[in-house]
């Protein structure tokens, strides 16, 4: 059609794949909040830690509940942008 490598890629190809590639980053953070509070239970810190130690094993259900809701919000915000974001750049109707 007489259009450069470099035009096709910028005008055709990334628009096309930019929302599936922001619904995978979004899920890979989701993921690794995910992950890394699972690392705090096993000892890596973080707010799994957190929750383990200062509310699970020393009775603390306040702390406890403390910590999930907070790791519940940031993957419910985290989420919830991700897919704002993926629905206005989606050229679906």
């Amino acid at each position: 059609m007489g259009g450069s490598v470099w035009h096709v890629i910028a005008k055709a190809l990334l628009p096309e794949a930019l929302p599936a590639l922001l619904a995978a980053t979004t899920l890979t953070i989701v993921m690794l909040i995910g992950f890394s509070s699972m690392a705090g239970v096993i000892g890596g810190g973080g707010l799994g830690d957190l929750a383990i130690r200062y509310g699970y094993q020393r009775f603390n259900n306040q702390i406890m509940v403390g910590t999930v809701l907070i790791l519940v919000l940031m993957v419910q915000a985290v989420q919830m942008g991700g897919d704002r974001l993926v629905r206005s750049l989606a050229h679906r109707r």
